[in-house]
């Protein structure tokens, strides 16, 4: 791509456009994956949908990859590409609330932290991650599980409309009633059919929550992971928590000794009745001796991003997932062996709960099929020194393997890393040949493929 080129786009749009010999670029080339080192032809960091339809026409037109970028945490690295135009959302974090219809309209630049801060003020939320670092634009399109989930479902089911730039450079809003088709496919297809520009989401009263982090030596992870198998299975949709293997952070409720040391953790929030709080988790606190906890009234946002700390950008990263259809024995002892040897602190190893308001939308309502499942597993190898990326990775695909036969088909596309694409036939199930002619209608030429991609029929 040579210089002129670039000086027409530069006519075009308001945003920055920074190139390899601009002093800002590797800053603006790198994403929180730091194993992840593409050069790409140029990022754009737009400042409004005038700026992204001209970026789309100008891929489009001079037959460059295209890649998206909205908080950067895609664990593939999908926000930057050799050669590509990038097109960059972080100028753009705006979330505006109509709290008399409980809906909230965000720019696709915004991290759940954003969104948060701006719901939290009106005593609303709407599902989204557990890291506030997250962005709400990859999180949303490929489904969305949260603390909320059971409750509310997934951010995509609480996605009221989306407003698209095609790959026609064409300006659509994408909801039950315009464009529905797309809308489906937006809903848990990831970033296949067009650039999102802005979310509209509905809202749910969640203001203050009585939020659990315990700590569990990992001896006790066996009592702890049936305890949680059988609890769960009966809970109030009101008590969303995740079972975890994790080290030991250095936190102020966990003393010193167990810093680094290999733990088991159950971490989540009550969001019925506060005056039930205390009572929802104290069978947590009696079933097994705990290193350390902090149990008490927090503001959601507070919980949200309680991890970010150990989400540090430019760590190494390699992701695996797959869902579990019951949290069996079998499951139970491959984690422990495996989540027993967690190798650094910042690595996490969650099983989320996806049932509850998640089961009640049907399998081909939405792109999302996965809703017979009761958990999303996800091994989140995170760690900081290149040096140790060999080991770390082989410690995440044997424990990958070891859960395979306990596994349901497919796995959550949001957790997936670059080498599992070919498992996106399987992820999407029943709905991959309409997410197909979907594609079709609106990307033929397979514009937006720096994803987990779907392929025009």
């Amino acid at each position: 791509m040579n210089g002129t080129s670039l000086d027409s786009l530069r006519e075009q749009v308001r945003g920055p456009v920074i190139t390899p010999s601009d002093a800002g670029y590797d800053a603006a080339r790198a994403v929180f994956n730091g194993m992840i080192d593409k050069r790409p032809a140029a990022v754009v960091q737009v400042s409004q949908v005038a700026d992204v339809i001209a970026c789309v026409n100008f891929a489009r037109d001079n037959s460059l990859d295209l890649a998206v970028r909205g908080g950067g945490h895609s664990a593939p690295g999908f926000g930057t590409w050799d050669d590509a135009l990038v097109i960059d959302f972080s100028q753009t974090t705006g979330v505006r609330i109509d709290p008399a219809a409980a809906t909230a309209r965000a720019e696709a630049g915004a991290t759940w932290a954003d969104f948060n801060h701006a719901t939290h003020a009106f005593g609303l939320a709407t599902p989204g991650g557990i890291v506030g670092s997250t962005g709400i634009a990859g999180l949303t399109l490929g489904g969305g599980i949260g603390y909320l989930s059971r409750k509310y479902g997934l951010s995509c089911d609480n996605l009221v409309s989306a407003d698209v730039v095609t790959a026609d450079g064409k300006f659509l809003t994408a909801s039950e009633n315009q464009h529905p088709d797309l809308f489906w496919a937006l809903r848990g297809g990831g970033g296949n059919f067009g650039v999102v520009t802005s979310f509209e989401y509905r809202l749910h009263p969640v203001d203050m929550v009585h939020a659990g982090i315990i700590i569990y030596p990992i001896e006790h992870a066996q009592t702890v992971a049936a305890f949680y198998r059988d609890h769960m299975a009966s809970a109030p949709e009101e008590f969303g928590a995740f079972l975890g293997f994790h080290q030991g952070p250095p936190v102020p409720f966990l003393p010193e000794e167990w810093h680094g040391k290999p733990v088991c953790v159950v971490v989540g929030m009550w969001t019925g009745d506060p005056a039930e709080g205390p009572a929802r988790w104290q069978p947590f606190l009696d079933a097994a001796p705990a290193a350390g906890s902090m149990v008490g009234p927090m503001p959601y946002p507070a919980l949200n991003s309680a991890f970010d700390p150990l989400q540090p950008p430019g760590m190494q990263a390699y992701w695996k997932a797959d869902y579990l259809a019951e949290l069996n024995d079998g499951a139970i002892a491959a984690h422990i062996e495996h989540g027993s040897r967690v190798p650094s602190v910042q690595t996490a190893v969650h099983i989320y709960p996806i049932d509850g308001a998640v089961q009640r939308v049907g399998a081909t309502d939405t792109a999302f099929a996965n809703r017979d499942v009761r958990f999303s597993p996800v091994i989140a190898g995170q760690w900081m020194d290149p040096a140790e990326n060999e080991a770390n990775i082989a410690w995440v695909r044997d424990y990958a393997a070891a859960l395979r036969p306990y596994s349901a088909p497919g796995g959550y596309i949001n957790f997936m890393d670059n080498d599992d694409l070919p498992r996106i036939a399987e992820n999407y199930g029943p709905n991959y040949n309409r997410l197909r002619e979907i594609k079709a209608a609106y990307d033929p030429q397979n514009l937006f493929h720096v994803n987990q991609n779907i392929t025009p029929a």
